[in-house]
């Protein structure tokens, strides 16, 4: 968990508190800490209050965004930090087109984890 700076907070259209996730996924927000933990999702610290947010585009109404921790898994294989994660993730790319989080939220995750293996070369 890391906190982040203006130019990658500016990227993320939307965020989530853990609390609020907790509440979509109708779990415990301890469960939703080790989804972050486990490296499922990813959450920074923003805000005033420095609080635990989560990009919601990584939340499709009651579970998850399906692609994301395999996507996740590939770019932390790759050296990537949390930050340029999300940087990577939320910057369009004229290819998909869009950005990856859309991809990954359109279900076009082959096409997004492509790209993040292709990152490794």
């Amino acid at each position: 968990m890391t906190e982040i700076d203006a130019k990658i907070d500016a990227l993320v259209p939307e965020w989530l508190t853990l609390p609020d996730i907790a509440e979509m996924l109708d779990v415990e927000v301890t469960r939703v800490r080790q989804l972050v933990k486990e490296g499922q999702l990813i959450a920074v610290r923003r805000g005033e209050n420095r609080a635990l947010h989560v990009p919601a585009a990584f939340i499709d109404v009651d579970k998850v965004v399906k692609g994301l921790s395999g996507t996740l898994t590939l770019l932390r294989d790759d050296g990537f930090t949390d930050e340029e994660m999300i940087e990577w993730l939320f910057t369009p790319d004229p290819t998909l087109p869009g950005t990856p989080a859309q991809a990954l939220s359109e279900n076009r995750g082959t096409e997004v984890k492509r790209r993040a293996q292709a990152l490794a070369v």
